[in-house]
């Protein structure tokens, strides 16, 4: 044999010996992993103390909600985690996101759940589900798609066939993109939650067993949990899974009663409320840092496990805030910001809870903690002029085909959106009046209205504000009526009656309205880009009728930054201003300015985007860039 012909035939010997020694410590490794993540035994709770892996385990939890936090920043909230010291990531899944139209599913990019949750299992952090299918967390319905309330007989969370079908179809793509990512497939899932909060609703005592079965079927083996309030404990708990507890002011009594419930069982706060969330009109909520450390104290001294909600809030982008109803005379929708006052900022920065939290936790460390993630930067930035304007009736050509209709058709069921339905957003009603008098929403208006006679604002129309007195007029004139839908309500026993827009009859002199055009403006992408490359904008120098949409500019350098913006909400001629539209947040006449955290990405708001109906003063309005948020009025 020639010398090379040698040469070569050692060399692919060599190479085979390499590859063969590769393979042979890759299926070691893998057989170690499995015998590591799957032979061993997840969380159990058969005891006064939960076990994983066949040691005593307290969870220390905290609740980042994947949908709320740019996904370029998912790594950052939860390395901010770790380093405080807690050791398991709660988050629920927004259905409504996931399904915006029937049949149809998006789980890409911001809503990638399954990269987010193997993030968290990279990063050392377990996982607890809280799949809903109703998750309320202040969203809009609860986490519900609106598109079921087209449905004139819908019974949400019952088992009324229309409604478990729907939770089937979706159950069948979200678990089955979940299940490998449990504990007993090498995952980091070591429990699933059931529902939420179903005591507080109970309507129908088949239906917690429906959800857990809809789990198992699909094969969810972890432990299951439900989560209640102390009212809501006795109806909302369901065979075979472990009720917990919500709350925030400490009552030892509080599992007294959970322990009469299911003895033997350890203790869990599903949520600890470590701040609470904020509504349109009131002031940013504050909590003690003092006070809950000494409740986190007090749960630590009783073995109690315990999951902080929210540990960072983030933002409620676009139109999904929901609406608080419960005592109240009419809903009080949330603000943009679920800041939440938790230990994290909607920024992502420390606040004095997580650095009390981070030395109580670091005392029952066996290792150190790991060094605190350094802040993102931000920066103030120029104020952005506000340069042009386009009419709101100007931008009706770039909406989807008006719908006539003899009656007034509430959003959910317009024959928009592949028929189903308008999800939010506002809808433009037109009919015609030939004279003066009185409209009466006869509270069929949901949940707000600007009021025009042919194009001129004449007043508004909400829950507080039923009749309009309507200037006389000798001849035909055009009636419009702007309705905003300013969030769900997602807490409650009220989901079944969130349709929007005008749902049912309103009179005008005591005869119902007839003959309506009907526009729908969701605001989404599409009628976006459309009114965007519109050649009608025309400058802010220029006389123009409102509401109308504006364009400013914000000039960045190429290393752009976070920062946070100003709204200015301003009055002109002693005039009502009646703020109503933005991509970014919905604003009422309140007087003040207006904040919000913009993330240099750009994925929670453009300021081309941006659309607000308010009568102005002249010439130019700014929005302000700053780098610090001061927590004040909302």
């Amino acid at each position: 044999m020639a010398p090379w012909m040698l040469f070569f035939k050692r060399k692919r010997l060599i190479l085979l010996y390499i590859v063969l020694t590769l393979i042979i410590v890759f299926h070691s490794i893998r057989k170690h992993l499995e015998v590591r993540m799957t032979g061993v035994e997840g969380l159990r709770a058969n005891s006064s103390w939960f076990t994983l892996e066949k040691k005593p385990f307290r969870i220390l939890g905290g609740s980042i909600h994947y949908f709320r936090v740019p996904s370029a920043y998912w790594e950052d909230r939860l390395m901010k985690m770790k380093a405080c010291g807690l050791n398991t990531l709660t988050t629920y899944v927004p259905w409504n996101l996931h399904e915006p139209q029937q049949g149809v599913f998006d789980f890409k990019n911001q809503l990638d759940l399954e990269a987010y949750l193997r993030l968290a299992g990279r990063l050392g952090l377990w996982v607890i589900l809280r799949p809903g299918p109703y998750i309320c967390a202040e969203w809009d319905l609860g986490g519900l798609p609106s598109w079921l309330l087209r449905d004139p007989n819908m019974r949400l969370r019952t088992t009324y066939s229309g409604f478990t079908d729907a939770v089937n179809s979706f159950f069948d793509q979200l678990i089955t993109k979940v299940a490998p990512l449990q504990y007993s497939k090498g995952g980091p899932i070591i429990a699933v939650q059931v529902e939420n909060e179903y005591g507080s609703y109970a309507k129908d005592e088949a239906y917690m067993p429906f959800i857990k079965e809809a789990l198992l079927s699909r094969g969810i083996t972890e432990l299951l949990l439900t989560s209640d309030n102390k009212a809501g404990l006795k109806a909302g708990g369901v065979k075979g899974a472990l009720e917990t507890i919500n709350f925030q002011d400490l009552d030892p009594e509080d599992f007294s009663y959970l322990n009469a419930i299911q003895p033997f069982k350890p203790q869990m706060v599903m949520e600890y409320w470590s701040g609470w969330f904020d509504v349109w009109g009131g002031r940013h909520h504050i909590y003690s840092p003092e006070v809950m450390m000494s409740v986190v104290a007090k749960l630590f001294e009783m073995g109690v496990s315990i999951n902080f909600y929210m540990f960072h809030g983030g933002t409620n982008f676009g139109f999904m805030n929901g609406a608080l109803a419960v005592d109240l005379p009419a809903p009080k929708p949330m603000i943009t910001s679920y800041d939440y006052d938790a230990p994290l900022s909607e920024a992502g920065d420390y606040t004095t809870k997580y650095h009390l939290l981070r030395n109580f936790f670091s005392q029952y460390q066996i290792q150190p903690l790991p060094d605190l993630p350094a802040l993102q930067k931000r920066r103030a930035y120029q104020p952005v002029i506000i340069e042009q304007r386009l009419s709101l009736w100007e931008a009706l050509p770039f909406t989807d085909k008006p719908y006539k209709s003899e009656r007034p058709v509430n959003m959910e069921n317009l024959p928009v959106n592949n028929d189903n339905g308008q999800l939010y957003g506002y809808t433009l009603y037109e009919t015609t009046i030939s004279s003066g008098g009185v409209l009466n929403s006869k509270n069929n208006i949901r949940d707000r209205a600007l009021v025009f006679v042919d194009k001129e604002y004449v007043g508004f129309i909400n829950d507080e504000a039923q009749k309009l007195v309507i200037p006389n007029v000798t001849e035909e004139r055009s009636l419009s009526l702007l309705v905003e839908n300013c969030g769900r309500v997602n807490y409650g026993k009220t989901l079944n009656n969130q349709r929007k827009g005008i749902v049912g009859d309103i009179e005008f002199n005591e005869l119902p309205l007839r003959g309506f055009i009907i526009h729908s403006l969701d605001m989404n992408p599409g009628f976006i880009n459309r009114l965007e490359g519109s050649g009608s904008w025309i400058s802010m120098r220029q006389q123009t009728s409102f509401p109308a949409f504006f364009k400013g500019r914000m000039y960045l350098n190429r290393n752009p930054k976070d920062t946070f913006i100003r709204l200015p909400i301003m009055v002109f001629e002693e005039r009502e201003t009646d703020v109503m539209m933005s991509v970014v947040a919905k604003l009422f006449e309140m007087g003040v300015s207006i904040n919000f955290y913009m993330f240099h990405g750009g994925t929670n708001f453009g300021f081309m985007n941006g659309a607000l109906a308010v009568d102005l003063p002249a010439p130019k309005p700014m929005i302000t860039s700053y780098g610090k948020f001061n927590n004040g009025f909302q």
